[in-house]
């Protein structure tokens, strides 16, 4: 099944630091697909991490572009599972936003992915 919308394939060692500053910013975290689209929508979103198993697609194919239009970074992490736990869940996630805390992760995150993630399209 071809995707729908358009990924970058995250590097490993930016998928690790992804999973660290989560587990560093427990306090600044918003949770799930719905409270990171509206953190992004706010502009409180440091970064935003997307698992890659989600089914159906449809859950987070929005983020990528939200983000994009909000000039928010975002990466991937293989699944929910990694995701969930890395925020301290005893379930997987879909999607977690940093909004507060892991600030020196962050900016070392968004420098490993500055030249792969998508421009913003002018208005």
């Amino acid at each position: 099944m071809a995707k729908s919308y358009v990924k970058y394939e995250t590097p490993d060692k930016v998928r690790t630091k992804a999973l660290e500053a989560i587990e560093i910013a427990k306090g600044g975290l918003r949770k799930g697909t719905n409270e990171a689209t509206k953190a992004i929508e706010r502009g409180e979103a440091k970064l935003v991490i997307i698992a890659e198993d989600v089914d159906p697609e449809e859950i987070v194919m929005h983020l990528p572009m939200l983000c994009t239009e909000k000039r928010i970074p975002f990466v991937y992490v293989k699944d929910k599972k990694s995701l969930g736990t890395a925020a301290g869940l005893q379930v997987g996630t879909a999607a977690i936003a940093i909004t507060k805390g892991a600030d020196n992760e962050v900016k070392a995150i968004v420098q490993d992915v500055s030249g792969m993630l998508p421009a913003p399209k002018a208005k």
